[in-house]
C-alpha cells in the first residue's frame, strides 16, 4: 500500500527524513525503530570536515525556526569510515547530502560518494560558490547547470537535487537540472530570511541571515512543488513545513512521490513515525489502494 519504486529502489513508505535534522539516525533510533521510514538523508556532507558557524545556530520564530548551522560535518571519509556502515544496518534507504564550496570540492565530494555504499546522492545546490564571490549555486540556472552537469559526468548512482527557494525561477531551475542529467528533484530548502535582537540593537546570527523552515513555510513550497511536477517528468521528493500526515498527503497530491520531514523532528521526535501512520490509515479510510494512486492527481 505505502511502498514505492524510484531509481530502481524501493522505498518502504514516502517519509524520508530530512537532512540537517536526523543526524547520522544514531540519536532517533535510541527511540524507536527508525528502519520504518522510507528514507534518511543524511546531515549535509562536505569534502573536508566543517566547524560550522560561529554563535547562535538555531532561534524560534513564528511557526517555524531559523538555523545557521554552517554545515557542520565530519567530513565525507569520516562518513563512509565511521557512520555509513552503522546507517547501512538500518535496512532503509540512505541518501548522502552533498554540499560544496566548489565545482571542483562538489564533483571530489561526489566521486567519493558514488563508490560508498549510499543509496542515493542528494545534490544540494544552496551551497555559496566561493570563487564567484559567495552566491550560492542554486540561485541562477546557468550556474547550477554547470555544477550538476560536472558532478553527472562522475556519479552512476541515482542524483537528485535538492532545490533552493531563492532560486531566480525554481521551474527553470528544476528544468535545467533535469536537462544536465538529474534523476530527480527535492524542494524546497530553506528560506533565506533573518531576525533581529531589539535589545542588543543588532542581527540574532553572527552571518545576519539564516535559513527559515518549519509549518510557515508550508504553503510556498506546496505551491512549487505543484509547480515543478508540471514541468519535469522525474521524480519530486516534496519538503517544507510538513508536520503531519495530512501536510504529507497534500505534497503528494501536488506531485511529489516523497516527502522529506526536517523541522517537526524537532517538535516531536516521532513525526516520520507518526506521518507514516496517519498516511497508511488515510489510504485504508479512503478506498486507496496505492499511495501511487494519488500522487499527482492535483
Amino acid at each position: 500500500m505505502l511502498n514505492i519504486s524510484l531509481w530502481g529502489k524501493t522505498f518502504k513508505n514516502p517519509v524520508v527524513a530530512a537532512s540537517g535534522t536526523f543526524g547520522f539516525s544514531r540519536e532517533y533510533n535510541e527511540i524507536y525503530d527508525v528502519s520504518i521510514l522510507g528514507g534518511i538523508v543524511t546531515k549535509g556532507l562536505t569534502l573536508n570536515k566543517r566547524e560550522g558557524n560561529e554563535g547562535i545556530r538555531c532561534f524560534e520564530t513564528s511557526s517555524g525556526m531559523l538555523n545557521s548551522v554552517g554545515l557542520q560535518n565530519p567530513g565525507i571519509d569520516y562518513f563512509i569510515e565511521n557512520e555509513l556502515p552503522f546507517m547501512k544496518t538500518l535496512n532503509t534507504i540512505i541518501i548522502a547530502n552533498l554540499g560544496g564550496g566548489s565545482i571542483e570540492e562538489y564533483v571530489q565530494g561526489a566521486e567519493k560518494l558514488d563508490k560508498s555504499d549510499v543509496d542515493i546522492i542528494e545534490l544540494n545546490i544552496s551551497c555559496p560558490n566561493v570563487k564567484e564571490g559567495g552566491v550560492n549555486f542554486g540561485i541562477k540556472s546557468n550556474i547550477a547547470r554547470e555544477v550538476v552537469k560536472e558532478v553527472r559526468r562522475v556519479v552512476k548512482k541515482p542524483l537528485v537535487v535538492k532545490l533552493s527557494p531563492d532560486a531566480e525561477d525554481i521551474v527553470d531551475m528544476a528544468v535545467t537540472c533535469v536537462e544536465e542529467g538529474a534523476d530527480g528533484v527535492s524542494l524546497v530548502n530553506t528560506f533565506k530570511a533573518m531576525a533581529i535582537d531589539i535589545y542588543k540593537k543588532r542581527p540574532v546570527f553572527k552571518n545576519v541571515f539564516a535559513g527559515l523552515s518549519g509549518p510557515a513555510i508550508k504553503p510556498i513550497a506546496l505551491r512549487m512543488v505543484y509547480e515543478v511536477s508540471k514541468a519535469v517528468n522525474v521524480p519530486i521528493m516534496g519538503i517544507g513545513g510538513i508536520k503531519d500526515y495530512k501536510d504529507a498527503i497534500e505534497f503528494i497530491m501536488a506531485g511529489a512521490s516523497l516527502v522529506q520531514v526536517g523541522t517537526a523532528n524537532f517538535i516531536n521526535p516521532f513525526a516520520c513515525r507518526d506521518i507514516i501512520n496517519g498516511i497508511e490509515n488515510f489510504l485504508k479510510e479512503e478506498g486507496i489502494n496505492s499511495i501511487n494512486e494519488i500522487i499527482g492527481v492535483i
